[in-house]
């Protein structure tokens, strides 16, 4: 099948779907104060090599509805995947029968009915593509191979991987708001071992793209793959120390992560947060802004509207190191509005959506932030779960490599970073301008002035 017959079909069955919600909805209208509905309808493959040979052939295609209702502030949720009328009924029963059991909550129900997406903007999201399971084991078998050939380190293969597949979202509620769109997502990657003087490395390289034409070739993420096996191979133990620390943009992604997990309405009224309180205070240096983009044309984290239906829009996160707001969903805001300070969702019930980080000092190239940094530690994989979002206290093992006169001398590896996310986020010195796509939180490198290592 063609990627325009692919096109064709999957906007027929979107407007299926979208006529299963709106009979739903009515169905529930008549039994209920209110209902929403929500359905992720996913179609896609997944392939994997080891070593040239199929490993893994998978096909997906599935979603359940989602149905949710609300009376007297209680709440019930049940779901089907079946979307024949008695199955849908049954669900949406059983949804009110689990709800008399519930004890009513005031913050519960749907969203501001002003808020909600009454129109859908398209970003541009869906590429389908016509690409087939021999195809795509070709592309994972060409990664493998480009790995493999790279240099005599290289040992063997963890794997080739291809994922090719569509999404088809579709909301509505009693309101009368119900919209839909579609997106895509391919990527591949590849993971090898390399070996040098007994000891071994793994590592990986990936692509992703919305548009399955703009990923990297087959034979760059195997080289890619390779070389930064290679690189690590060797690595050295070091002493215990306080240095300067660089986050690569792979890791400093997560590191901005933490932030946003710390700023969630669910975070804030539940006391879980390192930021409470922090609204309108600063918590990055001043010449940091983070920006959200959810109309972002091809954004990874693109989305017309959140997961109560509420359109989402453009807005600063950070203006120059002060926290500007926080992450609510509709139930969110309710909860922690006061008299003085009514809330209203900021279109993030169903996560982020595209942040970006901006420096007004303007940003450096991952050359000159080593040349900033001199002497200290470049992170390039870390390891655990050693984040505490109450208290900020932050430790995690880690490798990557050492820097002496702005240039990396070696790799190592066996240590542990330390300090508190308060501290870091205010002692970061700058970002680099090597800026990572692929991911809903895109920036460069990150520089922090200083934290605890602790090695051999």
């Amino acid at each position: 099948m063609n990627s325009s017959q692919i096109d064709k079909d999957s906007y027929a069955e979107q407007q299926q779907l979208e006529a299963v919600l709106a009979q739903t909805i009515a169905i529930a209208n008549s039994k209920v104060d209110a209902v929403e509905v929500a359905i992720n309808k996913s179609t896609g493959i997944n392939v994997s090599t080891h070593h040239g040979e199929t490993e893994n052939i998978e096909f997906n295609s599935g979603g359940a509805l989602g149905i949710t209702v609300y009376q007297n502030h209680k709440k019930g949720t049940a779901s089907t995947n079946d979307l024949s009328p008695q199955s849908i009924e049954q669900a949406i029963n059983m949804a009110i029968e689990i709800m008399k059991y519930t004890s009513p909550d005031p913050y519960s129900g749907l969203g501001d009915q002003d808020q909600m997406a009454f129109e859908c903007p398209d970003l541009d999201l869906f590429y389908p593509s016509d690409l087939n399971v021999e195809r795509a084991l070709q592309q994972a078998a060409l990664a493998e191979q480009a790995a493999l050939a790279y240099n005599s380190h290289i040992k063997r293969s963890d794997g080739g991987y291809f994922s090719s597949g569509y999404d088809i979202r579709v909301y509505g509620n009693s309101y009368g708001m119900l919209q839909g769109y579609r997106t895509s997502s391919h990527s591949l990657s590849c993971c090898v071992i390399g070996e040098k003087d007994g000891q071994m490395e793994r590592n990986y390289a990936y692509t992703s793209s919305r548009d399955i034409n703009e990923l990297k070739t087959a034979e760059y993420v195997g080289r890619e793959a390779a070389k930064r096996t290679t690189e690590h191979l060797g690595s050295q133990q070091i002493a215990t120390m306080q240095m300067p620390i660089l986050f690569s943009p792979e890791v400093a992604t997560g590191l901005i992560g933490h932030f946003a997990s710390a700023i969630t309405g669910s975070a804030i009224y539940k006391k879980s947060s390192f930021l409470l309180n922090q609204l309108g205070e600063p918590i990055f240096p001043d010449w940091l802004t983070i920006q959200e983009l959810p109309h972002l044309l091809k954004g990874v984290g693109s989305a017309p509207f959140d997961g109560d239906g509420i359109k989402t829009y453009q807005q600063n996160i950070i203006t120059e190191g002060v926290l500007q707001t926080y992450l609510l969903g509709s139930y969110s805001a309710r909860k922690l509005s006061t008299p003085e300070r009514p809330l209203k969702s900021t279109g993030h019930a169903s996560g982020i959506h595209n942040w970006r980080l901006f420096a007004n000092n303007q940003t450096q190239s991952f050359d000159e932030l080593l040349k900033t940094m001199n002497k200290g530690i470049v992170i390039t994989s870390l390891m655990g779960q050693g984040v505490n979002q109450v208290t900020g206290d932050y430790s995690r093992g880690a490798s990557g490599f050492w820097v002496e006169n702005g240039q990396i001398q070696y790799p190592i590896s066996e240590f542990t970073i330390a300090g508190n996310l308060r501290d870091m986020y205010r002692h970061i010195i700058a970002i680099g301008n090597d800026i990572e796509t692929r991911t809903n939180i895109q920036t460069g490198s990150i520089l922090i002035e200083q934290m605890s290592v602790a090695g051999k």
